[in-house]
């Protein structure tokens, strides 16, 4: 059966405090839905600053899901490492290990946008060592032993739940974060379907004498929409999906590889190019993709056609899959 994954980026441009107030609850209880439909994931992300009101706090959220479920992961990919302060994060994600049971999945990320680093004050130059430092004391914190940080004796309280430690990746597309990862001994999760960068993974394992896994995405890793209606369903709400598709190609260069990524600048263009995807139930259960990726608050779109959605995947798709 694949993962089935629900995706929230609480993007809602032009969204008064008191619409996303809504939007953030409903979110909140599509996760418990899910949790109660056998759903295995719920997923969210960190951006800075963007005018659609991209999440910038996932580990509040996802603190929020976790308490609101039982059963399900919440996956944080990705959170931008070096924005972060590593002691401080150490003991954000130690007591939400803690309060979940180990549920809950951290990728880390360096991000692809200078101007967020620079809105936090930190040198874009630097991102690669002060991802190091993140990872290294993120290790190090979590065995609630002391240990030198920036030239001073520390101590990270409490420990968390999993052992040895919470489930931490490594996420990217470069040969840096491959062998960064494969450094301290880390599973790897590659940003697209990158073969290649896998290999170059488990060489520098056996480099550094190290062992590891790769989460690898599959060549096509859609974002679903369920509709009785798909026609109806693109006519309607189409421009919801290329509005964040634009938004997040606005974001990457050339360099940058996701699975996710569109080209599409039209709503057709857009659903002719598979990305973001309109599917019946049925046509949900016939497919042959290994994740199912629902997105059921895509750029904007109203809450009650995300619990369309989410029903029909829920009540349809899901049992169709496990029969």
């Amino acid at each position: 059966m694949p993962v089935t994954v629900v995706r929230f980026n609480l993007v809602a441009p032009g969204a008064s405090p008191a619409e996303l107030g809504a939007r953030y609850r409903a979110a909140l209880e599509m996760a418990a839905y899910a949790d109660g439909h056998g759903i295995t994931t719920v997923q969210t992300e960190e951006h800075h600053g963007a005018e659609n009101n991209w999440l910038p706090s996932p580990f509040a959220f996802a603190g929020a899901v976790l308490g609101a479920t039982r059963r399900l992961a919440v996956t944080v990919s990705a959170v931008i490492g070096p924005l972060h302060d590593p002691l401080r994060l150490a003991e954000d994600i130690a007591v939400l290990d803690l309060l979940s049971g180990g549920r809950l999945v951290t990728v880390a990320g360096i991000g692809y946008r200078p101007e967020e680093y620079e809105r936090a004050g930190v040198d874009w130059k630097r991102r690669g060592r002060l991802q190091d430092e993140l990872l290294e004391t993120l290790l190090e914190a979590w065995t609630g032993e002391e240990f030198m940080y920036r030239g001073r004796t520390v101590r990270v309280t409490p420990r968390p739940f999993s052992d040895p430690h919470p489930l931490l990746l490594v996420g990217g597309s470069s040969q840096a974060a491959a062998r960064r990862a494969a450094r301290l001994g880390l599973p790897f999760f590659p940003s697209a379907h990158m073969p290649e960068l896998e290999g170059y993974y488990k060489e520098r394992l056996a480099e550094y004498g190290t062992e590891g896994w790769t989460l690898m995405p599959a060549p096509n890793t859609p974002l679903l929409h369920i509709s009785e209606d798909p026609d109806r369903a693109w006519a309607a709400y189409g421009h919801h999906f290329l509005h964040e598709a634009r938004t997040y190609a606005s974001w990457q260069s050339s360099e940058i590889h996701s699975a996710v990524r569109s080209t599409a600048t039209t709503v057709s263009e857009l659903r002719e190019e598979g990305v973001y995807r309109i599917l019946t139930p049925a046509a949900c259960t016939t497919t042959d993709l290994d994740n199912l990726v629902l997105h059921p608050l895509a750029g904007g779109i109203p809450a009650e056609e995300g619990w369309r959605s989410l029903r029909l995947f829920a009540e349809q798709v899901i049992p169709a899959l496990e029969g």
